[in-house]
């Protein structure tokens, strides 16, 4: 017997963000432009795979966008190399492009899954000397789909740790992983409020967080970096929750610089952090595996074009910053839930291979969206 609360469990709307940021197309990648949404919505037209690495180093799109941008930077890099001759320069070519995207954004290695996987499926096509357009194309989409169910997985093993009346502050713009997660939480008939760190210099949080909340009806709040602990203090905030771009294999967190600070506030107050990751990182046992971004300091002197500090002075960008395991409640993944102590146990979980063969049968040619 179905249960009638289950029947009625609300439909959670997909935001913007989650549904289209960026489209392969015949002639190009457009990039939905995160730097001036939801204030504006503009695409980035990139014709080849150096646009998209410039696009991706230029903050046009950020979190996990990148992922699915240099998804779309093989795909243009496999239409030139399929104008080219010679079974050597054009693996040569098609090595140039997976290493230029490679290099964009180290930190976090969402890159490095879709590259590998499509170099991974290219490889026999390239020693053949057979074209690749196709099938590049077609893993591309696989590594969009295979990303946003593992996000979904993710979603149920987090969500689950939310309860009803839950006020949980959430730090930048963790894509699904905190819209499945909050989805999920939803249909279960739970009500949440979330507060957004509006996350300088680029305003991901004000920006990108809070309107895709917003988006799926939950109540949002914008708050400047400096107020999360205040608000812990007096009971204002229940739960911590954020994305990590890279958790190591004995339990560090790596994520958007200010996660660290956040984090030690929760301990200090008592308040859960749940930090969510699609699978900790089996290529970096610590953190003197895991190449750490620094940013240009001048763009922290700004804020959307205007200088907001002294000509005087100069600035320093840390993009990320590293949260140890004591100050971490519980790693969300889509196998499970794990203590930042126990990450190996990820591995020997029963469950759907981690790193696996992307199938390369181009039953669909339709553009990629997401």
């Amino acid at each position: 017997m179905i249960r009638a609360s289950f029947m009625s469990a609300p439909e959670v709307p997909v935001p913007t963000l989650i549904e289209k940021s960026v489209l392969i197309e015949t002639d190009a990648v457009r990039i939905l432009d995160r730097r001036v949404f939801p204030l504006q919505k503009t695409w980035v037209t990139c014709r080849t795979y150096e646009e998209v690495a410039t696009a991706i180093e230029e903050m046009v799109t950020q979190s996990s966008g990148p992922l699915f941008a240099a998804a779309g930077g093989m795909v243009l890099a496999a239409r030139s190399v399929d104008t080219l001759s010679g079974v050597n320069k054009r693996r040569e070519a098609f090595k140039a492009a997976a290493d230029r995207l490679l290099a964009t954004r180290p930190t976090n290695n969402g890159i490095r899954e879709a590259v590998g996987a499509i170099r991974q499926a290219a490889e026999p096509l390239l020693a053949a000397n057979e074209q690749l357009s196709e099938v590049v194309e077609w893993v591309a989409q696989e590594v969009g789909q295979r990303y946003l169910g593992r996000s979904r997985l993710l979603g149920e093993n987090a969500g689950a740790l939310l309860e009803d009346g839950d006020t949980i502050l959430t730090h930048c713009w963790a894509e699904s992983y905190l819209t499945e997660t909050l989805a999920f939480a939803i249909r279960a008939g739970k009500q949440l409020n979330v507060v957004c760190t509006e996350t300088r210099p680029y305003l991901q949080g004000a920006r990108l967080t809070a309107e895709s909340l917003a988006e799926m009806g939950i109540p949002t709040s914008v708050i400047s970096d400096g107020m999360p602990a205040e608000l812990m203090s007096r009971g204002a905030i229940t739960k911590v929750v954020t994305a990590a771009d890279r958790v190591t294999m004995d339990g560090h967190v790596i994520n958007k610089v200010g996660t660290l600070q956040i984090a030690i506030a929760a301990h200090a107050f008592g308040i859960p952090y749940v930090a969510l990751v699609q699978a900790p990182d089996a290529q970096a046992a610590t953190v003197q595996d895991v190449p750490m971004e620094y940013r240009d300091g001048n763009e922290v002197l700004y804020l959307n074009g205007q200088r907001t500090a002294s000509n005087r002075v100069t600035g320093i960008y840390p993009a990320f910053d590293i949260t140890p395991p004591r100050f971490i409640s519980v790693i969300a993944t889509d196998r499970g839930r794990y203590s930042p102590s126990d990450l190996s146990s990820y591995y020997t979980t029963k469950g759907e291979p981690v790193h696996d063969t992307v199938a390369t049968s181009p039953e669909s040619r339709s553009a990629l969206i997401y």
